[in-house]
């Protein structure tokens, strides 16, 4: 689908990754305010009671540090959603919640596994491949720009580092494929030239007019205007 008027900045783009950043700064606050654990309400792979975790598991993080280093990338990345695919973004969200967190309860190790990292792992994955399916310049630089800031990310969807669910990654990286793969968005027109045009004809074009078949510069005499024909009407003076 395409469209005319895309890119343009909007509330959505500052309001979507503060309400992101609030919303797990929020749950770490309670639970060291008052003193309570939520990681029971993370995913756990394979139980009924774990199921809960794909709504809750993004809000709770086990340290401030886990909490620190998801919320550069969670905000940078739902602002680059927000922005260039506005119109999807709300789907994409909903959508890589649920589903990369459903893959994570088919295929985890038995633990409980917490944190927004997988909803990253989905927009990362979203943009950059959606980017280079769309063919967009635009948003085939901006996947260039995911991959120079967050391309080191790849690493994490192997078990390469303990106490890390890197299933959780590799199934939001799986989900953020398949999203740009499932969902279309809508893309501006590019302008194009009339040189550009399939019917364009440079016999036509008023520029070329003034260059001969070897490319040398004609003067051409500018059009004469219509000849102006001025009529003078006399009335005659009446008598005193």
């Amino acid at each position: 689908m395409k469209g005319d008027d895309h890119f343009r900045f909007s509330d959505g783009v500052l309001l979507a990754p503060l309400m992101a950043v609030l919303s797990i700064w929020a749950v770490f606050w309670v639970e060291v305010q008052f003193g309570v654990n939520f990681n029971e309400f993370g995913i756990y792979p394979r139980r009924l009671s774990g199921l809960r975790g794909v709504l809750f598991s993004p809000f709770i993080h086990g340290s401030v540090e886990h909490l620190y280093n998801n919320t550069f990338p969670l905000a940078i990345l739902t602002a680059f959603l927000f922005y260039f695919y506005r119109e999807s973004a709300l789907r994409i969200l909903i959508f890589g919640t649920l589903m990369s967190g459903l893959i994570t309860w088919l295929i985890a190790r038995p633990s409980y596994h917490i944190g927004a990292s997988g909803l990253i792992y989905v927009l990362a994955s979203f943009i950059f491949f959606k980017g280079i399916l769309a063919k967009h310049f635009r948003l085939v630089a901006l996947s260039l720009v995911v991959v120079f800031i967050y391309g080191s990310m790849i690493w994490y969807i192997f078990p390469v580092k303990e106490n890390i669910s890197w299933e959780g990654h590799l199934a939001g990286f799986l989900t953020g494929f398949i999203l740009a793969l499932a969902i279309r968005v809508r893309l501006p027109i590019e302008k194009k030239y009339d040189w550009e045009k399939e019917d364009y004809k440079e016999a036509d074009d008023p520029f070329l007019r003034h260059f001969d078949e070897d490319g040398n510069f004609i003067e051409m005499e500018p059009e004469s205007e219509e000849q102006i024909n001025i009529k003078y009407h006399y009335k005659k003076d009446s008598d005193a």
